[in-house]
């Protein structure tokens, strides 16, 4: 190859691990017919396939997987070289993409995230909402964020956001001639509004009190994955359902529904901004760590 094709490497790598042209482009910050060109114009000049496409899907081909592999960390060491320079401005800049799961996108992203635009002009920032495990470093993300006990081994992890606490909740029309829980195992009487996770398994309620920690497989009708249909349910009179407190606050607060087994749900670190041991800190990341430790003092 008379020369490295640079564009072209980029827009493959892009489309490769997003599985998708209009998100690599996207990414990019170009047109999809500007991806696609590009993709074009490198499979001629190496007169090989590098991904298969259908109407429905596109994924790397042997020799693209053989390629995308020997190209990430490549792309990353770049990336992180280009990122000791941005050290060296006074002000961040570029792009921060973080992957998160739904809930933590709510409830500890969505409170600084346009603060963090309007003090950096010069920043992008991209949430990626997730409640899959994912690995961030294929995914092209600057960081994630989970709870820590989802978190690899290899991630250096920092607590970012208040604390949190589960809130075990029902409303007063579902309670009316039934036995309140008074502990956890009590809860195999009622109908109970179940999450499951993406991956299929179903969350397991978690509880302790005076060093004894539980956690309960609850049974009911319903199955939901999205917290603030569940709190929905519940106030409708569907059930019990375990939710963050912060979500459960304003229906505590107008009466539409009660708490249940308080003294069994003590607070808890929350969740971890996670990103790759080996990586130096983004300057918009530190920065983004930053803002968070002023919005949540002590946390």
């Amino acid at each position: 190859m008379a020369r490295i094709d640079f564009p072209g490497l980029s827009a493959f790598v892009a489309v490769a691990t997003q599985r998708s042209f209009r998100r690599a482009a996207a990414e990019l910050g170009v047109s999809p017919s500007a991806v696609s060109h590009l993709l074009r114009d490198l499979e001629e000049r190496l007169g090989v396939r590098l991904l298969n496409r259908t109407t429905r899907s596109v994924a790397p081909s042997d020799a693209g997987a053989r390629l995308l592999q020997r190209l990430q960390p490549m792309f990353r060491d770049l990336g992180d070289a280009l990122e000791e320079v941005n050290q060296f401005r006074d002000v961040p800049a570029g792009t921060l993409r973080l992957n998160a799961v739904h809930q933590a996108a709510r409830m500890v992203l969505a409170p600084i995230m346009a603060r963090f635009v309007r003090t950096y002009p010069q920043m992008r920032l991209e949430i990626v909402n997730d409640d899959d495990l994912v690995d961030i470093v294929a995914g092209g993300f600057d960081a994630g964020l989970r709870f820590g006990e989802s978190l690899q081994q290899d991630m250096i992890a920092v607590r970012f956001g208040p604390r949190q606490r589960w809130a075990v909740v029902a409303a007063p029309v579902y309670l009316e001639g039934r036995e309140r829980p008074l502990t956890p195992h009590d809860l195999k009487g009622h109908d109970c509004i179940r999450y499951r996770f993406h991956s299929g398994t179903f969350f397991r309620w978690e509880f302790e009190k005076d060093g004894e920690a539980l956690e309960v497989e609850v049974d009911g009708p319903l199955t939901l994955g999205d917290q603030e249909l569940m709190l929905r349910a519940a106030v409708d009179g569907g059930g019990i359902a375990c939710v963050f407190e912060a979500v459960a606050a304003p229906a505590l607060a107008e009466g539409r529904v009660v708490r249940l087994l308080e003294d069994w749900c003590p607070d808890f670190p929350g969740f971890f901004l996670y990103y790759p041991s080996r990586r130096q800190l983004p300057l918009g990341l530190r920065a983004f760590i930053d803002m968070a430790r002023e919005e949540w003092p002590g946390a």
